[in-house]
């Protein structure tokens, strides 16, 4: 036997064993089934994704916390991976600055094969271990960061190496799979493993792993931007009103935080550059523009923290 074929023996056992990469025993006469029926199949394997996160929440909160605490620090959010989970990861941290108001540099997405990977396969990146070091490397990863590899199998080389490279600058890891006890689950400082089972198409990690992996990076990423003060009650009064559909939403969210107008909204917002947070705090307190800057930045931006102490 060649080292050759000996190598990919020993992957295929290792695919094997993973639970990710099982067959599904509620789909295997999909391929008889009508359209109707295929859909009513997938969609009822997608209800358990929920519950296998609920079950990481734990996890997840460390991470928030980790994320909150380097924000704080003046360090980054970095998610890196290959394929699905690497397009993840950048699709999560490409929406929050118009989101969050926050700059690109804050939440940083990472992934195999650089940007023409998003939108064409490029699988045999994710086999190079040395490329995740590099990818760190180019953007000067420091140990104020905070580093999630996503690998949906665990075992992705080019994930491993970026957290071992994280590790070695001091920069907190987390893992995000979906398999127990994988290799990067046993380098990360903390480790998320929601189990969603098998999936429809025997490997199709897309799927429900890829189902899984979004709803965490969507609550690791917005629980923080809570946590630094991004928003007021339930609304997003950080973002960055960049287009007509925003500019709207901006009024909205003034409208709905006061209760004034729709005339009204759009008067202090343009007294404050389409600033959601400062028009708010401007509109409930009567502040001039100048006052309520001062206010938000003695608040550290945080705008319920501002309108209490305006009011005391």
């Amino acid at each position: 036997m060649t080292a050759a074929m000996d190598t990919s023996a020993d992957l295929m056992s290792e695919l094997e064993r993973m639970v990710s990469e099982g067959r599904n025993p509620h789909t295997m006469g999909i391929d008889l089934m009508s359209a109707l029926d295929i859909l009513r199949t997938i969609n009822s394997e997608d209800a358990s994704v929920p519950t296998a996160v609920k079950k990481v929440i734990p996890e997840i909160a460390r991470t928030v916390d980790a994320t909150v605490k380097a924000f704080n620090s003046g360090g980054r959010l970095v998610y890196i991976g290959a394929g699905t989970s690497g397009r993840l990861g950048v699709l999560d941290a490409s929406e929050c600055p118009p989101t969050f108001g926050v700059s690109y540099d804050m939440v940083v997405g990472i992934i195999a094969g650089g940007f023409d990977a998003l939108v064409r396969a490029s699988e045999g990146a994710e086999d190079r271990a040395d490329d995740g070091v590099a990818d760190l490397r180019a953007i000067t990863l420091t140990d104020k960061d905070v580093v999630v590899g996503i690998a949906v199998s665990g075992r992705t080389p080019y994930v491993i190496g970026a957290l071992n490279y994280a590790r070695s600058v001091g920069a907190v890891t987390v893992s995000l799979c979906c398999n127990p006890d994988s290799p990067i689950s046993k380098i990360a400082d903390i480790a998320i493993s929601p189990v969603v089972g098998p999936e429809v198409l025997t490997g199709s990690t897309r799927m429900k792993s890829g189902t899984a992996q979004k709803l965490v990076l969507n609550m690791i990423s917005t629980a923080s931007m809570i946590r630094i003060g991004k928003t007021y009650q339930n609304l997003m009064v950080d973002l960055h009103a960049s287009n007509e559909k925003l500019l709207a939403r901006a009024v909205l969210i003034v409208m709905r935080a006061t209760g004034c107008t729709t005339e009204e909204a759009r008067q202090v917002l343009a007294l404050t550059d389409n600033d959601a947070k400062l028009a708010i705090l401007v509109q409930t307190t009567g502040m001039d523009t100048t006052a309520a800057r001062k206010a938000l930045d003695s608040a550290d931006g945080f705008l319920r923290r501002a309108i209490e102490a305006s009011i005391s």
